[in-house]
């Protein structure tokens, strides 16, 4: 009996000792009220071209600049190209695809090609964010995206991205080719 006893309040004080150690600033639900604060932030101090606008209960954001009209979407398995521009929250470029602007932002990479991204809705190519961007706006479109980091990298981005960093993708859907599998049309 004093045995059982010892064991339940070892389990009791394991447990207390386990969830004492979470770093409650570093929880999921902390970390996204911080990437909010500093989206929100970002939007009060940047204007920003806006035609239309777009969010959702993850934070995601779509502000269009220009929209073409077209009424024609991607969908899953569908190959899109695109030009876009990745930046931090503090207006930092970080990634482009437009030459010009790699080279305005000191980040131009001799021997690179600086070409629209094409490439495969739906099989995790690029960053979650950027694809529901894609998939959420119109053919010939600009719009600039914003993510908070668990659409972005994360805990895991590359070289020159902070961790757990909101992202903004300027974005212009250039071209969408229609999947083989024409979906049953």
């Amino acid at each position: 009996m004093r045995l059982r006893y010892l064991s339940i309040l070892f389990i009791a004080v394991a447990t207390i000792g386990v969830f004492s150690c979470i770093d409650q600033d570093s929880t999921i639900d902390a970390i996204f009220q911080r990437d909010m604060e500093a989206i929100d932030e970002y939007l009060a101090n940047n204007q920003l071209v806006n035609v239309k606008e777009y969010e959702d209960s993850r934070g995601f954001r779509i502000i269009w600049q220009e929209v073409s009209g077209s009424g024609v979407f991607a969908e899953p398995q569908d190959t899109v190209v695109a030009n876009y521009t990745g930046k931090l929250l503090t207006n930092q470029v970080f990634d482009t695809s437009i030459e010009n602007v790699a080279k305005e932002n000191g980040i131009f990479v001799d021997g690179r090609s600086y070409i629209p991204l094409k490439f495969r809705t739906g099989f995790g190519f690029v960053i979650a964010g950027f694809e529901l961007g894609l998939l959420n706006i119109e053919l010939g479109d600009k719009a600039t995206v914003i993510m908070p980091s668990e659409l972005g990298y994360g805990g895991n981005p590359p070289d020159g991205i902070p961790v757990n960093a909101p992202l903004i993708f300027e974005i212009e859907l250039l071209d969408i080719k229609r999947s083989p599998i024409d979906n049953n049309n």
